[in-house]
């Protein structure tokens, strides 16, 4: 396959930046989306040129490190699937690919495609963990949990993080990632000692950090590498109301 990028190139966070073009040529469509780029990079370096920044780890779709606009796209066209598991399979030969960083005011570019997203780092550390005791593992029903709640705690806990309902999100809101790392302690007996604590928490990070406000525009599901449903806002919208109600008191009996 014959292709030509048109890549976001930006030196640093100050810098203005620029789209420039760069035509990649004998393709495989067999290649990930980032084994390109590699190869567009091996090429630049042997140019004596920058190479392109940016973010990639696991590159299995685990990580949550590579996060990409792709032709306007969160992580490109296919649903379901991360900047690092898209296939040039998806693009035809010839075709223009935009590739950008993700836009959102709390995630400043630190260069190219590189963005800073230290903003979910303290997201998670306002009330993004549970204090009780856990100790080894425990026997798997020692515990028990409603089956409803299990499975809407472990679909909240695969999100990775990458930040791509952010990008999609027209007013740049990181709810979905807040209410996913909320549900998946929300609804698990761990969790109940600090929930309302931990919403007002962790909504509070949300908003300080320059993360715009949810409408509901359903924007960020569709993005979602992990498929985190919109009903997860619904649940954190809930615990927050709930919370302000009680003045933001934990939820232990007397409370």
């Amino acid at each position: 396959m014959n292709l030509t990028l048109r890549i976001w190139r930006q030196k640093g966070p100050e810098d203005k930046g620029r789209m420039v073009t760069y035509p990649v040529d004998d393709v495989s469509p067999d290649m990930s989306f980032l084994e390109m780029l590699d190869v567009l990079n091996e090429r630049l370096i042997l140019a004596g040129e920058d190479p392109v920044a940016f973010d990639h780890d696991c590159r299995e779709g685990i990580c949550g490190m590579c996060g990409l606009m792709i032709n306007g796209d969160a992580h490109g066209p296919q649903r379901g699937t991360t900047a690092c598991q898209l296939h040039m399979r998806q693009f035809k030969d010839g075709e223009t690919i935009d590739i950008e960083p993700w836009r959102a005011s709390a995630f400043p570019v630190v260069k190219d495609l590189v963005v800073n997203r230290s903003a979910f780092d303290k997201i998670i550390a306002a009330g993004g963990y549970v204090t009780a005791p856990t100790g080894s593992a425990p026997e798997a029903h020692s515990t028990p949990v409603a089956k409803a709640n299990a499975d809407a705690a472990f679909e909240s806990a695969a999100c990775i993080g990458c930040g791509a309902c952010v990008a999609a999100c027209p007013n740049g809101s990181g709810m979905l990632f807040t209410a996913a790392k909320l549900t998946q302690l929300s609804l698990l007996p761990q969790g109940q000692p600090e929930r309302y604590t931990r919403v007002i928490g962790m909504v509070d990070a949300h908003d300080e950090a320059g993360f715009g406000g949810c409408t509901n525009a359903g924007e960020c599901t569709p993005a979602c590498p992990k498929g985190i449903p919109l009903n997860t806002i619904g649940r954190l919208n809930r615990d927050y109301l709930t919370a302000t109600a009680k003045g933001g008191a934990d939820n232990t009996p007397g409370s």
